[in-house]
């Protein structure tokens, strides 16, 4: 998608990935470990993709462009090694380069980083400064340079961990290999989600449980904000080096993490299940059939239907060998392609009166164009109920709304929503029943611009005297 800049460096660029750090206690290849939990963090990241595997004596790298089963081969899956890193990448612009997959490498430190630096032109500006260069156009490439200079001036891991997390500002759910050493560390906030397990063969650190679930891994438990998790001679050393106040980012069970990950000890199939049930209780509405979005509300959806007591369908169904839709250039191409990918069954909703169940809105259009599918398959009437409350605010965590105005609901109210995307009444779950459902604290920057940063609130500061 084309963006305009309102940063130099990129600093609008913002990425929602998975990251992945294996340590084989037998010394083991990870590679195959890797590339199963790559596959299963897939939808964290389908446009590039790559890992770093420590082979005792240097760091060997693969990486591509495209979908992990594209990218890696057989003889990639036999490199020895018994610890390694991987990434899978989803950039927010339309551009892809070779140069910003990670993980990142220099001399002997790799990393894979999800999240977004928030004030990462004053950090990058910073290492410059002192002769560094900077090879991509990506936050994380920050994290390899900062590490490294600390490393080289005598600071131990856990020291230059601690002055990285007090002097950026941002989130991040980072794994990484330092000389021949795993480690893996979160944001003082916890925004970005970061799972641990173990089994009697690995020790793994992912952005969701499902990657340690192929891999047939225990889940321990999560790294917890602030903490700096290091695996030497297959002990865990764990420690909180900076403490503050818990913000988790509320998309990752909104919309962005799949259904069957726990992150946060928290099921997120069980929290959308709550909040389509709080939304039924909030806005229930007199129809005949509930359908979803498919396929983040599936489950909330139906607990909607469920709790009003109305029959559910699958209404709409996607052809799931289609690019995105939100990265066409234009609303008449992003209409068309809604319609090559979404396909109303018309028995399901002619005659009809037909609540619409989604995660979220953004922009809108994506919607609207829905909306105009039902409507044209013979419903008489589409109620829209929307699991999360109005996105009224940007986003400097990492999902992909950098601006207020590209935002359908900064500005407007309900109705005049409702009038734009052409629907007979619209619902939205409100923030209090939100984090009831949720039951963790969570950021909620983007729906009332109370962000857990200081960065954060200065660049929305600055973007609204733009």
């Amino acid at each position: 998608m084309e963006r305009i800049s309102l940063f130099t460096h990129n600093e609008e660029k913002i990425e929602h990935c998975g990251v992945v750090g294996v340590y084989s206690k037998k010394g083991k290849s990870v590679a195959p470990i890797l590339y199963k939990a790559m596959l299963a963090l897939q939808h964290r990241g389908q446009d590039a993709a790559g890992f770093a595997i420590w082979n005792g004596k240097e760091l060997v790298e693969r990486k591509g462009m495209g979908l992990v089963n594209e990218i890696f081969k057989d003889d990639d899956l036999r490199l020895e090694g018994k610890v390694g890193v991987a990434h899978t990448r989803y950039p927010t612009t339309g551009l892809c380069l070779i140069s910003d997959v990670q993980p990142f490498k220099k001399s002997n430190i790799a990393v894979s980083h999800n999240g977004q630096i928030s004030n990462y032109l004053k950090v990058r500006t910073s290492l410059e400064n002192q002769g560094i260069s900077f090879v991509s156009t990506v936050d994380s490439e920050i994290v390899v340079h900062f590490l490294l200079e600390k490393l080289k001036k005598g600071l131990t891991i856990n020291e230059s961990i601690k002055e990285f997390m007090e002097i950026s500002d941002g989130s991040y759910g980072i794994s990484a290999i330092v000389e021949g050493e795993l480690i893996a560390f979160r944001d003082p906030h916890g925004i970005k989600p970061l799972v641990w397990g173990e089994n009697e063969d690995f020790i793994i650190f992912a952005s969701e449980s499902v990657a340690l679930d192929v891999n047939q891994i225990k889940l321990m438990g999560d790294v917890q904000p602030g903490e700096l998790v290091l695996v030497k001679n297959n002990v865990i050393t764990r420690a909180i080096l900076v403490k503050n106040t818990y913000a988790t980012c509320m998309f990752e069970y909104v919309y962005f993490a799949r259904p069957d990950s726990i992150i946060d000890g928290k099921c997120v199939m069980d929290v959308r299940k709550r909040l389509g049930a709080e939304l039924a209780k909030e806005h229930p509405v007199d129809a005949d059939i509930v359908i979803d979005v498919p396929d983040s509300a599936r489950s909330a959806a139906a607990e909607y239907a469920k709790t009003l007591g109305i029959e559910y369908s699958e209404g709409l169904i996607k052809n799931r060998y289609v690019g995105r839709t939100f990265i066409m250039p234009n609303q008449e191409k992003r209409a068309a392609s809604v319609r090559v990918k979404l396909n109303p069954v018309h028995s399901v909703v002619f005659g009809k009166r037909v609540v619409i169940v989604d995660d979220s809105i953004v922009r809108g259009t994506t919607l609207r164009e829905i909306i105009n599918l039902i409507r044209t398959a013979g419903a008489t009437e589409v109620h829209v109920r929307i699991t999360c409350p109005p996105i009224r605010a940007p986003c400097f965590y990492g999902i992909d709304m950098s601006t207020y105005k590209e935002l359908l609901a900064h500005g407007k109210s309900v109705n005049e929503i409702k009038e734009f995307l052409r629907a007979d009444s619209v619902g939205y779950l409100s923030i209090g029943k939100m984090k009831q459902a949720i039951g963790i604290p969570v950021c909620t920057g983007c729906l009332n611009e109370e962000y857990p940063t200081q960065y954060a609130k200065k660049l929305a500061d600055e973007l609204k005297t733009r």
